[in-house]
């Protein structure tokens, strides 16, 4: 007998276009297939079929926190003020134990090689100087198994962190987690976005900055379309459940913005306490914390030498890589997907 709590799958999977696939394809060495999903058309790996339905159905707990994102939209430190609200202030875990192994990431498993492990061991193999196949292999499963198989038997509170836009995620999720969700200008996600896949030996990504805002724009890179990403979860930032965030405004002042999340969690912090979350959430000291700079997937030779994890953490870098062309195209693709909606973006000079 079926269970009556488990919903169909509501979405369909499909093939990009020829045009798209070459152009994708001429860019990068993806060790995976993308597909298009929904009536969005939300670019995901097609190893994402394998748990989309699982994670639709997750069954939630009420002391559950996620943090969402669009990547690259401060995410990594987002995680790390929330988990350590949520935990107390407990440094000496913040700083042993890695952010990877705090947070549950929802759809890490599809953003391993599938079909193409075979290249993706070749690829880090010669990155590394220290390989060792069977190391790296238990990590690489590690981090292609569905979370969904072991969430269950996680302590609470569970931190769960996801990419996903919110129509991918539990239906209900709101009615029973709390989410922080955090939204960035994505001339600044696009400049991280393109760094992070130069990081990722196993991407491939063989083109210039202005190809890859290319293929953002275009909607043809993971999880975009951006715009709608953002835009769902900005329909449900009054739901008591919901956090929404702007990374401008934790990065224009981290006190108040540790303030809101804390009033959020239900934590109260002293003027001495919150200085100090402040000081360890500062760049400086976050470039410098090997907990949240995934060091573990660098020391398997998945990073490329000249690539961070954890960069400038800077609002409204992204001047320094468009040209005049860009900028004004730029500035209309904002405004031609804004039209419909009051989000806004805040400014930065």
């Amino acid at each position: 007998m079926a269970d009556e709590n488990i919903l169909p799958y509501p979405y369909e999977f499909y093939d990009l276009t020829d045009e798209e696939k070459s152009l994708n394809d001429k860019l990068h060495n993806y060790p995976y297939e993308l597909a298009r999903l929904g009536p969005k058309g939300y670019i995901v790996t097609k190893a994402f079929k394998k748990d989309a339905a699982n994670i639709y159905n997750l069954p939630l707990r009420s002391s559950d926190i996620f943090v969402t994102t669009y990547q690259r939209s401060g995410t990594t430190w987002t995680q790390e003020l929330v988990w350590l609200l949520a935990s107390d202030l407990n440094y000496e875990k913040a700083l042993t134990v890695p952010l990877i192994e705090r947070y549950s990431f929802l759809e890490m498993f599809m953003f391993m090689p599938d079909a193409g492990l075979e290249s993706f061991m070749k690829v880090v193999s010669q990155n590394n100087e220290n390989f060792n196949k069977e190391t790296t292999m238990q990590m690489v499963e590690w981090l292609r198994t569905p979370v969904t198989r072991n969430l269950a038997s996680r302590p609470s509170p569970r931190f769960i962190k996801s990419h996903l836009p919110m129509s991918l995620l539990p239906p209900k999720l709101l009615d029973t987690a709390k989410m922080v969700y955090v939204a960035r200008d994505p001339r600044d996600v696009a400049v991280s976005f393109y760094h992070h896949t130069r990081l990722f030996m196993h991407n491939g990504f063989k083109g210039t900055f202005k190809q890859f805002w290319h293929l953002f724009c275009e909607s043809l890179l993971v999880l975009t379309p951006f715009f709608e990403h953002v835009k769902e979860a900005w329909e449900k930032r009054h739901d008591p459940n919901m956090l929404f965030l702007f990374y401008e405004d934790l990065s224009k002042d981290l006190p108040a913005a540790v303030k809101r999340v804390a009033d959020f969690l239900g934590k109260k912090l002293d003027d001495a306490q919150t200085a100090a979350l402040c000081d360890h959430l500062s760049i400086e000291n976050f470039k410098k914390n090997k907990a949240v700079n995934f060091e573990e997937l660098r020391g398997l030779g998945m990073f490329a030498k000249d690539e961070v994890f954890i960069r400038k953490g800077k609002a409204g870098g992204w001047r320094d890589y468009f040209d005049e062309e860009m900028t004004q195209q730029a500035e209309k693709w904002i405004e031609d997907n804004l039209k419909d909606t009051d989000l806004r973006f805040p400014t930065v000079k």
